[in-house]
This record gives structure tokens, C-alpha cells and sequence, in this order.
């Protein structure tokens, strides 16, 4: 492409933005928004992104989605412009102030801030951005809703990112990024954040899930308009304008649910739902003209006594306002209806990008968004000083759906699904918390653990020798208890830590043992720990018991028998005969991995027990091994995010008949269907069986058979025939 035809192409991305927010509601300030393009233009003159293309089509891309995708107005695409301006170029923000004014420069410089992703290289440096992160979004929310569009425009240009980074980005995207957009109310941002991120860390998989979607669009279609016509009908005759769209769950989600309950496509059964929006243009019959739409469904349909939800009365922290229901389609499928006012729907897509639209002098929509960052400031102000506990307790408040309970006097308090007494106890006030030991619910005596539904009457009681405990974290779900409960017990740490250095040198004294670097390195590498302080805590509170034989074997060089077994989980005692080699991996390059050599280039993870044909990937150790997880294991998702640096991107190499697996059979119980399953797997195919574990209950059996196989396709062979071909079996499925 010519020099001419690049800046044609660069003039026509930014008319596209300027047609964009000539067609909005906003104040039409083109001059500033055209001064900011030229600005940043001249700027990054010369720079190429990764992909080759010019670096301003970044800038141009994120201020489109911010008017598009966000609907923010001057201010904001603006900085969406001249958001890499500061760290990219020899400009300062003082240049931006002089040139665009204070409210622009601020927002640049929050953003610069945070530039790079959340994470960095270094455990202090992750918690620190993440914090600038939150601070702020509790100055000026816009920093985060244009790092928001920031990141998708990134997650849709990841394929020209080596693999490795993909993942980072990608793991990345999922940790945080997500939740954090689901948080604001961006639903929409939200799936697709999800779904890009699926597509990159499980390839295969999404174009399955794609695939199958697709191939079922045009049935879909008939049943949802077999389903809606009679409530067209209704629509009509009462007089409401409106649409009806008909969607279909994110490939994401659709994944999320068949790993989670361990079932195939087929068996989802609310991959259909409905969104009615009507046109209403008196906010006081907007309730009433939701129930009256809801009273057009339950007329002809049968509707799911469980799944009403009225988010009309009490709307979600961040804003959501709706009426969901499921009822009864074609075909015997459920199907999920959201009623939306306009307004509703607009803040449902756009969350909190929303409130500028409908800004007044007092918004009432806000109020459980302002607790909720409250709380986020509330955890700042107190930051764990481990960067993965910090991020964790803030996950807490990001990926959880809300419960509604109530105080004696009837005042209403937001908490986290699966919240405890104990967590609404330092909801109320931190006192309370400290010295709760017990609730009362209806007139009935609840422990502190005891998890709380929506609607509970809670009363708190309390004892004034009550004192916090280690065992209430597992009783913490929610982040300002688990925040608070951690601080008070931080200072009791500097005591734990010297009585645990204490029993760990006294036991080494004891058996003659000499203490250094490399056993403490190895003992925290057995017990999957960060540092000898956690081993330490851990001995101090009896959450490990260190035998003379264990630090025997571990004080032993690595070349002991023990050590190599340890260190490769399927080498045995003739396999052993020299130390291998430290090597250098170079993270640049693909690793392959090579399961069928006689010392396999690579170690497992007990995690999540991944075999030839899983998506995995690798982390490289302090000692330049590669440690394999599966890409979807909950220790994996910490790594991408939090040491992308050390990832490298893997692929199996072969396959070897060595690998464990356990495979879940449930059906209907009969006379020698055993003996069938059995012959199956070892006759047939030729597999040896492990284990075997089966119980019966009346006419139905549910077994666990541990299987040696080579790869994850004969464990999908195996599953497919035993429902295939045993009469009677009714599903099989991998479960470790």
C-alpha cells in the first residue's frame, strides 16, 4: 500500500468515528475531537503496530468503540485519541493540559498509569497497577470504560501476537478485564471479551461450539417465532411499540456450562432466549408495563416456577434493571424472556457508560454502584501485601452475583451470593463482625457459617469475648469481610512466623540436617508454596506436619531416586540414570512436548492432570523446566495472569500409554451391564482399567472407572462407545 493510499485509509477510520458522533445525542464539539486526532496522528507518524499497520489505527479503533460501542461524548474519545500519547511518544502531560485542558490530561494520565496491561513482570508491580486501576475508576470512571474499549480492540487484533502473548493477554482478559466489565454493566463488552479470549486459549473447542450454533439457526428461528407469535398479538392489541430479539448464549458460556456440569451441547437447554423491548415514555408505568408484558407470556405458556426474577423493584449493584422469566417453548424447550423498557435496555448494554446519557442532579441507579465502590476503596485503603490474596479479594466483589438480606430494623444490605453471617456481621460495621458468634434467622439460632438467601431477617449476635479466628476465612465469601478478617490477623503474623521458624530449625537440629536455600526451595515446591514464610505459617498453624523421613529424602540431591520420581511423576526407578541438563527454553518458539520419550521434556501439574490432546500450556520454572497446566485450570489462569512473562506456548509431540484418567458412567442398572462396561474398555479396546468404583440405588448405577490411556481422543472414543454400545448406559464422561 502506498504512502497516499495508507493516509486515505487513516482519513476514512476517523470520518467513521466523526460520523459516529455527529449521529449521537452529545453536544457536537468536532473542533477539540478533530484537534485531538490531528494531535495524536502527528504524534505516532512513522510507528507500526505488530501487525504492520499503521499505530494511529489504534487510537481511531478505541475512540469508535467508545462512541459506538460505549456512547461517551467529546471528552472521553478525545483521550481515546491521545490515550498512548504519554507512554508512547516524547509528550507530556503537561502538553495535553495546554493543548486539550485539565479534564482530558487527567483522564490520559490515569490511563497511562495503567498502560501495558494490569500486570507486570513482578509480583508488587501487578497489585500496584491494579490498584491504579481502581483508584481511578473511583475518581473518573471513564479511565476505565476507554481502557475497557482499550483491551477489546487489543483482544480483536490478538492474532498477530506470538502464542505466548495471546495467552497472557488472553488469561489476562478473563482474570480481570471481564469481570471488571460485567461489574460496570457492560454485558455486551463483556461476552464478547469472553468469547475472544475463549477462541485464543481453546481453538478447537470454540469452532465446535461455533459450529453446532450455527447449524441449529434456522430451527432456532422457527421455535422462537412459534414461541413469541401469540405475544405479538397481545403486544399489538394493547398498543405497545416495541421489538423482539431473539439471541443465543455466548460460545463462553455455552463451554462454561457444558465443563461445569460435565454435559454435551445438546443437553443445554437455555442456549434460546428472548429480549422484549418496549418504547415507554413515562418513567412511572415502567414497572407496570414490565408485569403487564410478563402477564402476556404466563397466559399461553407454562413458566419456570424458579426462574422469575424481578430486577425492576431492586436492581443489580450496577445498575441492571429487568424482568426475566422462563417459560415453556416448542420442542419441550426452556426459553429465557428479559422485559426491557428502552432506557432499561440501553443501561443493561451500555452499564454505567449509560448514566452520562441519563445524568441528572441525583441518580438513584447509583447508589448500589456507589456502595460497591465504596467497598472497592474500603479494600485499597488496607491492600494485602501479596499481589495474587489482593487480586483474589477483589475477584470476590467482581465475578459474584448479588443476594438481598435484611437488618432487623429493615434496612437493605447487598452481599455476594454464598455470603455468611459472618460476612453481613462485618457488612454492618468491622465491632460486629470481630465479636459475631452466631445469627438469628426467623427465630431460629444460625452459626456464623451459616450461608444466607435472599430475603433472610438477620440479627447479629454478639459476645465480647469473642475474638477472630484463622478458621473464619472459609467462612469469609464476601471482600470487605475477608479484607477486614485478614488485617486482623496480619498482626498476629510477625508471632506465627517465628514460631514456625522455630519448630522448622528445631526438627532440622533435631535430625542432624543442615539448613539451606535449596531444601527450604524444595519443600516449598512439594507443598506448591511461594515461600518458606508461607511454610513457615503453615507449621505454626498445624496445616503441615514436616516428617524426619520427608526432610531426609528432601535434603538428598536431585539426582536421588526419590527426587527424580518427584520431579518427573512417570519416571520409575530404572528409568533414573543421570541428571538431566538444565536447558535454556526459548518462550519465543512453540515447545513441543514429547510424553513418549523416555525422560518426557516436561513436568505436570497435580492441579489438573492434563494428557496428550488437552489445550495446555507452559510455565517455566525457576530452574528452566516447563511445568504443564491445562489452559482452563484455576492455577493456570493465575499464571497468565499474573507472570505472562514466563509462559511459552506448547503443543503435544507424540502420545504414551501412561497417563490416569477418570471416567464418570451413570444409567440404568441391570444384570451384567458391569461385566459389558469391563469388557468394553479392556477387551475391546484394549485399555487396562485402573480402578473401579460402583454404586447402585434402586434402578439406577453411577461407576467410576480410573483408566490408562494415551490421549484425550481415546478417552473420548471411550465414552462415545459405552453409550453407543452398552444398553442402558446413559452418559459417560471424563472427570479428572
Amino acid at each position: 500500500m502506498s504512502p497516499e493510499e495508507e493516509d486515505q485509509m487513516i482519513e476514512n477510520a476517523y470520518q467513521d468515528v466523526l460520523k459516529a458522533y455527529l449521529a449521537s445525542n452529545h453536544r457536537k464539539k468536532v473542533e477539540i475531537i478533530e484537534r485531538a486526532f490531528r494531535f495524536a496522528k502527528a504524534a505516532h507518524k512513522g510507528v507500526r503496530r505488530r501487525s504492520g499497520e499503521p499505530y494511529i489505527l489504534h487510537p481511531i479503533a478505541v475512540a469508535k468503540i467508545v462512541i459506538s460501542e460505549l456512547g461517551l461524548g467529546s471528552t472521553s474519545i478525545c483521550a481515546a485519541f491521545l490515550h498512548d500519547v504519554v507512554e508512547d511518544t516524547e509528550f507530556t502531560k503537561e502538553d495535553i493540559e495546554a493543548s486539550f485542558g485539565p479534564k482530558i490530561a487527567s483522564i490520559v494520565e490515569g490511563l497511562t498509569k495503567i498502560s501495558g496491561g494490569i500486570f507486570g513482570d513482578k509480583a508488587s508491580l501487578q497489585a500496584e497497577n491494579f490498584r491504579k486501576l481502581l483508584l481511578s475508576m473511583s475518581t473518573d470512571i471513564r479511565v476505565v470504560l476507554i481502557k475497557m474499549a482499550d483491551r477489546l480492540h487489543n483482544m480483536r487484533t490478538l492474532g498477530s501476537m506470538r502464542p505466548e502473548k495471546q495467552y497472557k493477554i488472553a488469561g489476562e482478559t478473563l482474570y480481570v478485564y471481564a469481570p471488571l466489565a460485567h461489574r460496570l454493566g457492560l454485558y455486551k463488552i463483556k461476552d464478547e471479551l469472553e468469547d475472544l479470549a475463549f477462541k485464543y486459549e481453546h481453538p478447537q473447542k470454540y469452532a465446535e461450539i461455533m459450529e453446532k450454533v450455527s447449524e441449529g439457526e434456522h430451527h432456532r428461528e422457527e421455535i422462537v417465532e412459534e414461541f413469541v407469535a401469540p405475544v405479538r398479538e397481545k403486544l399489538d392489541a394493547a398498543g405497545f411499540k416495541y421489538e423482539i430479539k431473539a439471541r443465543v448464549k455466548s460460545a463462553y458460556s455455552i463451554y462454561n456450562k457444558m465443563e461445569t456440569k460435565k454435559i454435551p451441547f445438546e443437553e443445554i437447554y437455555d442456549i434460546y432466549a428472548v429480549r422484549v423491548i418496549f418504547e415507554n415514555d413515562d418513567d412511572s408505568l415502567e414497572r407496570l408495563r414490565c408485569w403487564e408484558i410478563y402477564t402476556f407470556f404466563t397466559d399461553g405458556h407454562k413458566v419456570h416456577p424458579d426462574r422469575l426474577r424481578d430486577w425492576t423493584s431492586t436492581p443489580k449493584a450496577n445498575g441492571y434493571r429487568a424482568l426475566h422469566l422462563t417459560a415453556m417453548g416448542p420442542d419441550g424447550k426452556w426459553i429465557e424472556v428479559q422485559i426491557r423498557s428502552r432506557k432499561m435496555d440501553e443501561i443493561a448494554e451500555l452499564g454505567y457508560a449509560a448514566h452520562w446519557k441519563y445524568k441528572t442532579g441525583v441518580h438513584d441507579d447509583d447508589t448500589e454502584l456507589d456502595k460497591w465502590m465504596n467497598t472497592i476503596k474500603d479494600i485499597l485503603a488496607n491492600p494485602e501485601p501479596n499481589a495474587i490474596d489482593f487480586l483474589d479479594t477483589i475477584k470476590l466483589n467482581l465475578f459474584s452475583a448479588e443476594i438481598y438480606v435484611f437488618t432487623p430494623k429493615g434496612d437493605l444490605i447487598t452481599l455476594p451470593q454464598g455470603a455468611t453471617v459472618l460476612d453481613m456481621a462485618f457488612a454492618i460495621h468491622t465491632q460486629l463482625g470481630i465479636h459475631c458468634i452466631a445469627g438469628k434467622i426467623a427465630h431460629r439460632l444460625v452459626p456464623i457459617s451459616h450461608k444466607l438467601d435472599s430475603g433472610d431477617q438477620v440479627e447479629i449476635i454478639t459476645s465480647e469475648s469473642q475474638a477472630p479466628q484463622q478458621e473464619w476465612m472459609q467462612f469469609c465469601n464476601s471482600a470487605k469481610a475477608q479484607n477486614r478478617l485478614r488485617s486482623l490477623l496480619r498482626k498476629d503474623r510477625r508471632n506465627m512466623l517465628e514460631r514456625g521458624r522455630k519448630l522448622f530449625e528445631e526438627l532440622m537440629v533435631k535430625e542432624g540436617l543442615e539448613i539451606n536455600r535449596d531444601v527450604l526451595k524444595r519443600i516449598c515446591t512439594t507443598y506448591s508454596l511461594h515461600s518458606a514464610d508461607d511454610l513457615y505459617l503453615m507449621l505454626a498453624n498445624d496445616e503441615i506436619n514436616l516428617s524426619a523421613k520427608q526432610l531426609k529424602d528432601l535434603n538428598k540431591s536431585r539426582s536421588s531416586i526419590l527426587s527424580k520420581i518427584l520431579w518427573n511423576p512417570f519416571s520409575s526407578k530404572k528409568d533414573i540414570v543421570k541428571e538431566t541438563p538444565v536447558r535454556k527454553i526459548n518462550r519465543k518458539e512453540v515447545y513441543v512436548l514429547h510424553p513418549d520419550t523416555e525422560m518426557p521434556n516436561y513436568r505436570l501439574d497435580t492441579c489438573c492432570q492434563p494428557i496428550p490432546g488437552d489445550d495446555v500450556l507452559g510455565f517455566v520454572d525457576d530452574d528452566e523446566n516447563v511445568v504443564v497446566h491445562k489452559v482452563s485450570c484455576p492455577n493456570a489462569m493465575r499464571l497468565k495472569s499474573s507472570f505472562g512473562s514466563r509462559l511459552v506456548a506448547t503443543r503435544w509431540g507424540g502420545v504414551a500409554d501412561k497417563f490416569i484418567v477418570i471416567i464418570s458412567v451413570d444409567g440404568i442398572d441391570r444384570h451384567g451391564i458391569l461385566e459389558e462396561i469391563t469388557s468394553l474398555i479392556s477387551r475391546e479396546m484394549g485399555l487396562n482399567i485402573r480402578g473401579l468404583n460402583i454404586n447402585t440405588s434402586q434402578e439406577v448405577f453411577h461407576c467410576e472407572i480410573t483408566i490408562q490411556v494415551d490421549n484425550a481422543g481415546t478417552v473420548k472414543n471411550i465414552c462415545k462407545n459405552l453409550k453407543d454400545k452398552v444398553e442402558g448406559v446413559k452418559f459417560a464422561k471424563r472427570i479428572s
